[in-house]
């Protein structure tokens, strides 16, 4: 059973604040359960509200006209998403859908608006949680756009070493298929540039988990 308040208070979006306030936060949220493979919501679905993931992984991705998938986000347990929308009244901007079996705190946009409107201290909140969003995107941008595959995949593996405070192992969160579009790149081409890093004595992979054997040399990439 999800404890709301307590996945609330160490989330991202919420932490730090009052227990009065975290309650009325909680109240407001309603839990929703969703299957492997499950729709969201979709493009340009009208944002009723946003989401917190509570168990489970979720995506965020557009298709391309000729149908290829290009995932913008993988969100775990405590992330927010659709947030953005809600708050200038426009459609989702992207898919999202669940890739694992999850459960997530949905918050209706007017009820949560009236409080925000009432408390500036979740204001700064969402803020902070929005700003840090905006710098990871324009980050990914540019990886996206101006480095190569192998460059892409070693700040990918950077990133995870910083979040799960490990410098000598990570764990891929997701298959390396949906890691593949994450990175811009086709499973054939990840696959290859895992080979050739683990020739190079950089990495060594079994299975999801990735041993970081130089971590110098991939901060050079």
């Amino acid at each position: 059973m999800l404890n709301k308040k307590q996945l609330l208070a160490e989330s991202i979006l919420f932490k730090g604040l009052t227990p009065p306030l975290l309650r009325q936060i909680a109240d407001l949220a309603s839990i929703k359960n969703f299957q492997r493979g499950e729709s969201i919501f979709f493009e340009g679905d009208e944002a009723t509200g946003f989401y917190m993931v509570g168990q489970g992984r979720v995506k965020i991705f557009k298709m391309s006209l000729d149908g290829k998938e290009q995932i913008l986000h993988i969100f775990g347990p405590g992330e927010p998403f659709g947030e953005v929308p809600v708050f200038h009244g426009n459609p989702y901007p992207a898919n999202a859908f669940s890739i694992e079996p999850s459960v997530m705190l949905f918050f209706p946009r007017q009820k949560f608006i009236d409080l925000i409107n009432s408390t500036p201290s979740l204001a700064l909140s969402m803020l902070a949680v929005l700003s840090m969003r905006l710098r990871r995107f324009a980050a990914q941008i540019e990886s996206l756009s101006l480095k190569e595959v192998p460059a892409r995949l070693a700040a990918h593996l950077i990133y995870l070493a910083e979040e799960q405070n490990n410098t000598g192992a990570v764990t891929l969160e997701i298959p390396k298929g949906q890691l593949a579009s994450l990175l811009g790149t086709s499973p054939e081409t990840l696959s290859r540039i895992f080979t050739k890093m683990t020739g190079e004595g950089l990495i060594r992979v079994s299975g999801k988990k990735i041993e970081i054997l130089r971590y110098d040399r991939l901060l050079e990439r």
